[in-house]
């Protein structure tokens, strides 16, 4: 099956199926920060170099990049977060902007194979977007809209997704260093939501056989108990094709909802990822305790 290397210096990262799935670290995004916002604009650091070593503790295998600030001066803003969180973590990064410039000053500092987030199917896009993938060998996330927009049809999502996997083959990129963003709408205001994106991973699996990705809290904007739903969505994605999210990984009913989904996949070899972060570490004194308690009962 297909498989995604994303790599840092010293690490790679391997996006597939029948691999466990890959929690993509969210965190260091300005959007909807403004704390955080402010203090990269004034060339304050130190809360991307916490959220960056919190995110890795908490189970990220990789992290995404964002430094998206108006008017502030993004592509430096963005090299300089890069070279910190490389300098503190060794996890692969998802190199993360809109704004070209900014991602090849990213691309430029990287140390390793970046995956680059993002392209879409608008023609201006694939063009200035797609040859910069091409000439540092990277991966790139392919987000399933165009001119027209997000389409509620995932039939026309899937054409969008099989053009931009095309359009990266003219370009020498292979369909395993494409991941596509299926594109998670909130469900407290679609309420197919859910079943649109399940039917579309399905396609994107069995006909392209590309990864897939997407920000997994969209999906609960709005609604409360917010990490409850977007676990269970996660958990139904993976079931669904899912390879990997954008994601924050500090939240436990996230977290052991897709470890409890790569155990029933398969995905965890001798479920032993799941043992090992649920393990009881008092497990086999307290069975002793309880043999030994039991032996001074008899006599």
């Amino acid at each position: 099956m297909t498989e995604t290397v994303i790599s840092s210096a010293t690490k790679e990262v391997v996006i597939g199926f029948d691999r466990p799935f890959v929690m993509i670290g969210e965190r260091i995004n300005p959007t909807g920060r403004k704390l955080l916002a402010a203090e990269m604009k004034a060339g304050d650091f130190s809360r991307v170099e916490a959220d960056a070593i919190a995110q890795v503790a908490a189970g990220a295998q990789m992290l995404d990049v964002n430094a998206g600030i108006p008017l502030a001066d993004e592509p430096a803003l963005l090299a300089k977060a890069i070279q910190l969180v490389q300098g503190v973590t060794d996890v692969p990064l998802s190199i993360d902007s809109s704004i070209i410039e900014a991602l090849e000053a990213g691309i430029a500092v990287y140390q390793g194979k970046p995956l680059i987030n993002s392209v879409t199917g608008e023609e201006e896009v694939l063009e200035r977007v797609l040859p910069l993938v091409a000439k540092h060998g990277a991966a790139v996330v392919a987000i399933s809209n165009d001119e027209t927009g997000i389409s509620e049809d995932p039939d026309v999502r899937f054409e969008v997704a099989k053009k931009i996997v095309n359009r990266a083959a003219d370009h020498g990129i292979p369909a395993c260093d494409v991941v596509v963003d299926p594109l998670v709408m909130p469900i407290g205001a679609m309420g197919t939501a859910g079943r649109q994106v399940f039917a579309l991973l399905r396609r994107l699996k069995e006909e392209l056989q590309v990864n897939t990705t997407c920000g997994a809290s969209n999906v609960s904007f709005g609604l409360p108990a917010r990490h409850a739903i977007t676990g269970t969505f996660l958990s139904m994605a993976i079931s669904n094709g899912m390879t990997s999210a954008i994601m924050s990984p500090l939240h436990d009913e996230v977290k052991n909802a897709i470890m409890a989904a790569d155990v029933l996949a398969g995905n965890d070899r001798d479920c032993a990822a799941w043992i090992a972060a649920n393990r009881d570490p008092n497990a086999e004194t307290g069975a002793r305790g309880r043999r030994a308690g039991g032996r001074r009962r008899r006599t």
